[in-house]
């Protein structure tokens, strides 16, 4: 029996890959973490299974120790910590001028969904702390 990896850590080690690859750190210049970190890159592309991505992932962590790069791939100074990322949630909310307290969950590819109140697409927007 395979234990499924956690998808929550997964997407933590996406930002710290997409953090890596935005980098202009020195580790990142040299040929085996380059190309550890571009494998990773295709598989999670072309859609690759988790746990798939997964081992790419722990090669990559391996990798860049090697490099010297003592954080590995994920660690505090990397990753979904990272200056200027933060976690949010879309919400479509009324578009009306006397708004309701309609919310949903809004998709980033799909539009939002109609309100048929006011007979318009409701607003996407970031969910506020105190909603």
């Amino acid at each position: 029996m395979t234990v499924q990896p956690d998808c929550s850590a997964l997407a933590r080690r996406t930002a710290a890959l997409c953090t890596l690859l935005g980098s202009s750190d020195h580790v990142r210049r040299l040929p085996e973490v380059q190309a550890a970190a571009e494998r990773a890159l295709t598989l999670l592309r072309s859609g690759a299974d988790a746990a798939v991505l997964a081992a790419c992932y722990d090669d990559l962590d391996h990798v860049l120790r090697q490099a010297g790069d003592a954080r590995g791939l994920l660690n505090e100074s990397r990753g979904a910590t990272t200056p200027g990322v933060a976690t949010h949630i879309k919400v479509a909310v009324c578009p009306g001028p006397a708004r309701c307290s309609r919310l949903e969950r809004a998709r980033d590819l799909l539009p939002a969904p109609h309100c048929a109140v006011h007979d318009a697409r409701m607003h996407k927007r970031r969910l506020r702390p105190e909603e």
